[in-house]
Formats: C-alpha cells, structure tokens, sequence
C-alpha cells in the first residue's frame, strides 16, 4: 500500500505543471502581430540605409524613397500593432499577440523616427536655391 502512494504523488505533480496549450499555438493574433513586426523590422532597415546613404546607390532619389518606405512600413507596423493590442483579450503571454503587439509598435516607431530623420537630412528638390 505504501508504494502506490508514492507512485501517485509524481503522476499528480506531473499534471499540475504542464503548459498550456495556447502557448504553442500560432492563434490569428500572433500572426498579425508577427507580420506587424516584421513591417516595422523592414521600415527599420530600409529607413537606416535610407538615413547612411541619402543620395542612394543608383543616382539621387533612392534616399527620399526609402525614407517614404522606412515611414509607411512604420505606420503599417505601429496600426497594426495597435490593433491587435485593442483585439486582444487576456494578459501577455496568453497566447493572444499582446506582447508581440507591443513590440511591434515600438518598433514601427522606430522605423517612423528613423524614416523621418532619412526625409528631413536626405537630398532636396532640384528646384531649390543653395544659399
């Protein structure tokens, strides 16, 4: 008799610590929020490279476009972000998207920061006066 108690405490324990499903699955609201990261990542990027080099590789122009991407990619990681942190119910780390969807906020305004520093110090118009 003694023996199986000690068998069925392991078995008990065992079971009270197991994980919950909702962590391993990929639920709509981590997906969106992955894809809204991943715009913001790309608007970082690109807005960099925009900001390192404002004339661009292949004649000028290529600066100012990629810092209208770095800015939009931005925006469409931060709205996204936004709204699956609206949609999502439960805390961070529920399986919900909450806490990728406040990174990719952040990250999409990174990219937004990043994007406008490219526009304002990249080439100007030819039509301007050098003064």
């Amino acid at each position: 008799m003694p023996v199986r108690s000690v068998l069925a405490v392991p078995a008990a324990v065992h079971d009270s610590i197991q994980p919950a499903a909702a962590a391993y699955t990929m639920s709509s609201g981590r997906i969106l929020a992955l894809v809204a990261a991943l715009a913001g990542l790309i608007g970082v990027v690109v807005g960099g490279l925009a900001l390192a080099r404002p004339t661009g590789r292949f004649g000028a122009g290529n600066g100012r476009r990629g810092a209208v991407v770095a800015l939009a990619a931005g925006l469409i990681g931060m709205a996204l972000g936004a709204l699956v942190a609206a949609t999502s119910e439960g805390a961070v780390g529920s399986g919900n998207g909450l806490g990728g969807a406040i990174v990719a906020m952040g990250v999409g305004l990174i990219a937004v920061v990043v994007g406008g520093l490219a526009l304002a110090r990249g080439p100007r118009s030819r039509g301007e006066v050098k003064g």
